[in-house]
């Protein structure tokens, strides 16, 4: 997880901020379906 994704989750949690805590919970979510469909296909690319 990026730092300051971190540090905005973190500080949101602290706050009791619920709508800014979802929306960033969907960030992290989004960026991490991203990354492994990525590394999925770098895995596809090597096999050949």
């Amino acid at each position: 997880m990026p730092q300051w994704l971190s540090n905005q989750l973190m500080r949101a949690f602290q706050q009791k901020d619920l709508r800014q805590v979802r929306l960033l919970n969907d960030c992290w979510f989004f960026y991490r379906t991203k990354e492994d469909a990525k590394q999925s296909r770098l895995t596809a690319q090597q096999d050949l």
